[in-house]
């Protein structure tokens, strides 16, 4: 009888990870169709309070949505228009970056063959290319561009979903089995990523200003076009500001000098140490941390499943999974899993009060 269950519960196994393997196909070979979606939930998403506070002010609801479409078209229309300028200026000066790189390098290999130690130049610049750096980060903004060639279609649907927006709460408090039960945790999940998501982005935009007056008062080439690095980048917590900040410094390194570059680096260190240890945390709070492995491998993850849009929006997608399983008793296990070190020093000190 003990052999026919476990039997059981290994095929159970097998059927979900299968089941698994086909939905990740299939999001995958759908990504076109879903990576607009996604982006049209979260620009809803982030809109949907200033919809909330202008029905405070008794404006009607069609001219709220209409107004705050009308001022993301307008920033998304400047931000593509500030990339696509600046990408077009870097790719113009990046063979000059190249041959300063050869010509530093060979300078070291030459200080270097003068102690005897035989490095080639070549392969030196091979594996140490700044300029190959800055055409990944160029290829990320230029990735989330081509995305926003929909940007009629996405404006569209955040448009219904801004108009839905009050009543998809209660289309699926009764849609499901236990309507009293999963009112409560219905309103806790959208009102926790709705919070996520507005806090965060005002930070990240804060990031991004911070980060171009930085580089400008340094005097660095395309200083805005890092600063939206920098925003978009900071979706992703720990890991994403050191991203941004590699690029501009090997630009830095490459153009006003290696002690420059090292003050910009710790410029970078001391912004993400402000916005993610002192101003996020006070309006955030450490109840949605995420561990730093789950990070990373979320952004490995998302970035394969759904290209480089899915890189960005890789934090607020486990976020948002994080959250809806933390309202059900059958994924709680899981969320605790993907929690951070805070979490579960909470979670223990609430064992220990409750087992004395």
């Amino acid at each position: 009888m003990g052999l026919i269950e476990k039997s059981g519960g290994a095929v159970k196994m097998l059927v979900v990870t299968a089941a698994l393997f086909i939905v990740f196909a299939g999001i995958k070979t759908a990504a076109n169709i879903l990576v607009p979606f996604l982006l049209s939930v979260f620009i809803a998403i982030i809109c949907n309070p200033l919809i909330v506070r202008a029905s405070r002010y008794k404006i009607p609801k069609v001219l709220a949505v209409l107004l705050v479409i009308a001022l993301f078209v307008v920033i998304a229309l400047s931000l593509a228009g500030l990339v696509g300028n600046s990408l077009t200026e870097l790719s113009q000066s990046l063979p000059m970056y190249r041959e300063q790189l050869k010509e530093q390098f060979v300078w070291i290999t030459e200080r270097l063959a003068e102690k005897n130690i035989i490095i080639s130049s070549a392969l030196l610049i091979e594996y140490f290319d700044p300029a190959a750096a800055m055409s990944l980060a160029a290829d990320m903004l230029s990735g989330l561009g081509s995305v926003m060639a929909n940007l009629f279609l996405i404006i569209i649907t955040v448009i219904f979903m801004l108009f839905e927006s009050s009543s998809i709460p209660k289309k699926l408090h009764f849609a499901l089995d236990d309507p009293q039960m999963r009112l409560k945790q219905i309103e806790r999940f959208l009102t926790s990523v709705n919070h996520y998501l507005a806090i965060k982005t005002l930070v990240s935009i804060a990031t991004g200003i911070v980060v171009s007056l930085m580089l400008w008062a340094f005097g660095l080439d395309s200083y805005l076009l890092w600063g939206v690095l920098a925003f978009l980048l900071n979706y992703i917590p720990n890991i994403g500001s050191i991203i941004a900040a590699v690029p501009a410094m090997l630009l830095a390194a490459l153009q006003i000098g290696i002690p420059e570059a090292g003050f910009i680096g710790l410029g970078y260190i001391i912004i993400n140490m402000v916005m993610g240890n002192i101003i996020e945390p006070r309006y955030l709070g450490k109840g949605l941390g995420l561990s730093t492995l789950v990070i990373f491998l979320s952004l490995i993850f998302w970035g394969w499943l759904l290209g480089s849009v899915g890189m960005l929006l890789s934090v607020p997608l486990t976020m948002i999974l994080k959250i809806g399983l933390e309202t059900s008793k059958e994924g709680r296990w899981f969320a605790i899993l993907l929690s951070g070190e805070d979490d579960i020093e909470a979670l223990e000190q609430s064992s220990k009060s409750v087992s004395q």
